[in-house]
């Protein structure tokens, strides 16, 4: 294989344009931490132990769901069942990825080091969780509501109360986000003894628990800009946000996914992005 189309599959396998949906909380954390800029070094191994941690995460995903992404009509032209990249190869990413955390966790602080074990087996434990428990959308939520949390820690050292809200809010995100995206799988998943909120619940159900862990989200966002006295970026970025969340659910309705890409990636791309280069704008303006 040729180097550049290699980089292009394994960009694809690890899903490495889905870093926006975490990156930008771990910085809005960052800078709530500092009060302001962070150092440019803390900065720099926070983003590497986020992409280590995502690499090796998606990375052993793919490999543990090889046979199921062969078996579904929906992923089986993924690059590791189309045979476009091997389990090898795949096997090193997950090494590298766990590898980059580790080193820029030892490279932050103590206890960020201490802590990245314990974060690395979750976010790799997720791969395994919807064969036993429908609360697999929380957990993913979980493995990236961690994110602001270490980076909370990366800048301080010790742990807050503001980061953990933080946490709560991107975890019931993300976990709404994913029962959405669980929608075009229902019934491949039933039938493959998955348990995703829609293959349990059916589509209209599992559509309205999406809805209550949007709601729960944006309180929580809320509740975080509160508690860090954010001035006017984050507040308007929280606004954004639950116009982007209402705007994902219009999208949406049982039977009609057809506009589920927009409402999956561009609406909570936009979602984070705009939190953070609002909160961000608005450090800058009054530094």
């Amino acid at each position: 294989m040729r180097a550049l189309p290699a980089v292009r599959e394994a960009a694809d396998l690890v899903k490495l344009a889905h870093t926006v949906f975490a990156l930008p909380f771990a910085l809005i954390a960052a800078l709530a931490a500092a009060r302001g800029l962070p150092p440019w070094p803390v900065v720099g191994w926070i983003v590497l132990a986020m992409a280590g941690a995502r690499t090796a995460a998606m990375a052993f995903n793919r490999l543990a769901d090889h046979s199921l992404d062969a078996a579904n009509p929906r992923t089986a032209a993924r690059a590791l069942p189309a045979g476009r990249l091997r389990p090898p190869f795949a096997r090193v990413l997950v090494a590298g990825g766990a590898a980059a955390l580790f080193f820029a966790a030892w490279r932050l602080n103590p206890l960020c080091l201490a802590l990245s074990p314990f974060a690395l087996a979750w976010v790799l434990g997720y791969s395994y969780s919807k064969r036993f428990t429908v609360l697999s959308h929380l957990w993913l939520g979980l493995g990236l509501g961690i994110a602001p949390v270490g980076a909370w820690l990366a800048v301080r050292g010790a742990f807050a109360l503001a980061p953990v809200v933080l946490a709560v809010a991107v975890t019931a995100w993300v976990a709404g986000f994913d029962v959405l995206y669980a929608l075009q799988d229902e019934a491949f998943d039933r039938a493959a003894g998955l348990h995703s909120l829609p293959a349990r619940w059916g589509a209209g159900r599992a559509i309205a628990a999406a809805r209550a862990l949007h709601a729960v989200a944006g309180l929580a966002f809320a509740s975080f800009a509160w508690m860090i006295g954010a001035g006017w970026g984050l507040w308007l970025g929280v606004a954004a946000a639950a116009a982007l969340l209402v705007w994902q659910h219009s999208l949406v309705a049982p039977g009609c996914l057809g506009r589920l890409d927009t409402a999956f990636f561009t609406a909570n791309g936009a979602l984070s992005l705009l939190m953070f280069a609002l909160y961000l704008l608005d450090m800058m303006v009054r530094a």
